[in-house]
């Protein structure tokens, strides 16, 4: 089992994955998975590499130089980590790449964003509880008290954070969010239907660590009540899109997507109730991929090693 997931992105040239393999080796590491991808329209190169101990480290290959000491991280504190980031640091100054180095174990700590409706909040409270996606929510946040009963049966702390004019609006729920942000140790947010609009200055102080879900419908059919915008049209699919949140409102850089086929014999509400379940599958796998540490940003995009 990988005890350790590096991915990078840089100027696409030769000699990359060289590089690194060989620098895993030289620290005594065994590549037990990798994936790799240049794009030709922008000259990057993006790779994915799972890493594990093989053995004791070789050292610096010959005509190599010592590297510096290690800077340690809070969430990778093993000796074969320290050693695999002391001496893969020259290798991205070489090649110009932005990198990190994750513990493969250690869950990704996640604040979960709702308003009203659970679907959501439930299916990806429970898909954590069972091990199925990898994150350790600390807390749930919403702007209603209606959902404390769900997050209390999975056990997680509850924070009602009202948008209201009483409570100072606006800047003073995004302070608090925050603040829970800062005092969980967050490292992604998940707008699980969370029905406010961020701030731009929100949206770029969490940039690359906030996801959201929505109907596939946008920009469509916009507003209230889309599902019976979209059976007044005849739709025959609907679907939902996990993104990037960005301050382009819906129209951060896309992780996963995916439909369903309807017909003219379903109501309002059957759409309803179909697009509830596939909003839930495309949520929880953008998730799972994101603290798997799959997804790469690529400009307005992304590259997904699933």
């Amino acid at each position: 089992m990988a005890t350790h997931v590096l991915t990078l992105s840089c100027p696409d040239r030769p000699g990359i994955v060289h590089a690194v393999a060989g620098t895993v080796v030289d620290q005594g590491g065994n590549i037990v998975e990798s994936q790799q991808f240049g794009d030709p329209a922008t000259d990057r190169f993006f790779m994915r590499v799972a890493v594990e101990p093989a053995s004791a480290p070789t050292g610096p290959r010959a005509g190599g130089t010592a590297p510096k000491p290690p800077t340690w991280s809070k969430r990778d504190t093993t000796a074969f980590g320290a050693g695999l980031r002391m001496g893969f640091e020259p290798v991205a100054r070489q090649f110009a790449m932005s990198w990190q180095l994750h513990h493969a174990q250690t869950p990704t700590r996640t604040l979960v964003l709702v308003s009203l409706g659970g679907h959501c909040l439930n299916d990806l409270l429970f898909r954590a509880r069972s091990g199925a996606v990898p994150i350790d929510v600390p807390g749930v946040v919403s702007n209603h008290p209606d959902l404390a009963g769900m997050a209390e049966f999975y056990g997680v702390p509850f924070h009602h954070v009202p948008v209201t004019e009483e409570s100072g609006g606006k800047p003073a729920a995004e302070a608090r969010l925050l603040a829970l942000v800062e005092e969980l140790d967050i490292e992604l947010v998940v707008l699980a239907r969370y029905m406010q609009v961020l701030s731009d200055d929100l949206c770029r102080t969490l940039e690359g660590r906030i996801i959201n879900i929505h109907h596939s419908f946008l920009p469509s059919f916009k507003g209230a009540r889309p599902y019976h915008q979209a059976h007044a049209r005849g739709v025959k699919l609907i679907g939902a899109t996990a993104h990037y949140v960005t301050a382009a409102l819906d129209e951060g850089p896309i992780i996963e997507q995916d439909v369903a086929r309807v017909d003219h014999g379903m109501s309002p509400g059957d759409l309803a109730a179909t697009g509830r379940d596939v909003e839930c599958q495309v949520l929880a796998r953008a998730v799972r991929w994101h603290a798997e540490h799959r997804v790469l940003l690529n400009g307005t995009s992304t590259v997904v090693f699933r």
